[in-house]
């Protein structure tokens, strides 16, 4: 037996003393002919403004890509938020960790393309296990040119962003680009004063008619039909499915849409969506609002709630992280019913707050300059800030969240008992 071993551990020294002088240390393990990891290494790095360097591994789609870092609480819906046009030039990390599992389907879209920046989470799913999956997530976003990284530390980077606010950052899984390079490129870019409604507004007018689908159907009804006009800000297919789900006509018209051609249509209310971006940045779209106030009922979701509290008089400003996810409570101050909402801004409203949460923001407006009879209606539970305005003398409401709340919760689809609205 102790030959045996002897013999062995000979034959085993040779061949090793033989591999090294055939493969010198320095070859790589492909010119060796030995087979790669089984195992993904870190290939990618997120370099965020502050200076910070995040190594992580990438799924999807290779390359350099630039945009400001926000955090999402949703525990589900990752593919409604990947197709949420309001998410454009913005990496979106989640908090929840275990995100893909579920893979991806043709029904839960939000729009047509993905406009976000990329993708941030930590642990991506080896496989999928839903009876709706038709694709995974890393070849979903491969197709839409989105990158996507993972095995990184996502706890770490949310609270950074909760102490500093949103930062910029670079995602990159190219080596020839160092650090300082990609940290250059985080300080010299902003999202601050750019129209991204432009980029995902559709270019001409054109009619929906889609419900929400049978299966996942609530407080539709069948009465009376209205005529509305939608402007496209970056809208997203749930909030027109729930408008035709209770009888509307839609015309969907782009976000330079004069408002003259619409007062032409004789709609029976004008809806301003959601939308991507700094509200400041399209003072267009303000002009447009204006033009519309007091001659048709109008309702603003989002970008739309900001744009009307900048036509009434009020300013807007930058908030420190945003609200972004599916969980955030607002009281109904009419009814005084607390909803869970599903929100997706980064700019909010004010000049409409009570002078008590004035201090948890950089900026005021003085009420006197707002038009009298504006309301406060909704109120951001997490930090008092305005989720909702009415204006009754002109048909004028707004609320800052996402009523249709796709993929939920359905706490503010009013329904048949739609107290706030005039459409």
């Amino acid at each position: 037996m102790r030959d045996l071993w002897s013999e062995s551990v000979v034959f085993s020294s040779v061949l090793l003393m033989e591999h090294w002088v055939r493969y010198p240390i320095g070859s790589s393990r492909k010119t060796r002919g030995l087979a790669e990891r089984p195992w993904k290494v870190s290939d990618t790095r997120l370099v965020l403004e502050d200076g910070s360097v995040w190594k992580a591994k990438s799924f999807g789609a290779s390359g350099t890509q630039v945009g400001e870092v926000v955090f999402n609480t949703s525990l589900t819906g990752y593919q409604e938020i990947l197709t949420d046009p309001s998410y454009a030039g913005q990496f979106v990390l989640m908090t929840n960790p275990h995100i893909g599992n579920t893979g991806v389907n043709f029904d839960d879209e939000e729009s047509t393309e993905c406009y976000l920046a990329g993708l941030v989470i930590r642990s991506l799913s080896i496989s999928t296990s839903n009876w709706r999956c038709k694709e995974t997530l890393g070849d979903y976003l491969a197709k839409r040119n989105i990158m996507g990284i993972y095995d990184v530390d996502t706890r770490a980077i949310t609270r950074r962003l909760r102490e500093d606010g949103s930062l910029i950052g670079v995602l990159s899984t190219e080596e020839s680009k160092s650090d300082e390079e990609l940290l250059e490129m985080s300080r010299s870019w902003d999202i601050v004063g750019i129209d991204l409604i432009s980029g995902v507004s559709c270019k001409a007018p054109y009619e929906w008619v889609d419900k929400t689908n049978s299966d996942w159907a609530f407080n539709s009804t069948g009465g009376e039909t209205f005529r509305i006009v939608a402007y496209d800000f970056g809208i997203k297919h749930n909030i027109l499915r729930r408008l035709a789900s209770y009888g509307c006509k839609i015309t969907v018209v782009p976000s330079t849409w004069p408002a003259s051609e619409t007062l032409k249509l004789k709609p029976d209310g004008v809806l301003f969506s959601n939308g991507p971006g700094d509200p400041s940045a399209v003072p267009y779209a303000v002009e447009t609002v204006k033009e519309i106030l007091g001659k048709v009922p109008v309702f603003g979701i989002c970008m739309g709630h900001q744009l009307l509290g900048q036509a009434l008089g009020g300013k807007t400003f930058k908030m420190k992280f945003g609200h972004h996810g599916g969980n955030h409570p607002v009281r109904n101050l009419r009814t005084g019913h607390v909803e869970i909402s599903a929100q997706a801004c980064k700019f909010e409203t004010i000049g409409f707050l009570s002078p008590s949460n004035i201090y948890n923001h950089n900026y005021a407006v003085d009420p006197v300059s707002l038009p009298e009879g504006v309301e406060v209606t909704h109120v951001n539970l997490n930090d008092g800030s305005c989720a909702g305005l009415a204006y009754p003398a002109k048909n004028i409401m707004s609320l800052q969240y996402h009523p249709e709340a796709s993929p939920g919760p359905h706490d503010s689809d009013y329904g048949k008992n739609n107290e706030p609205t005039h459409l």
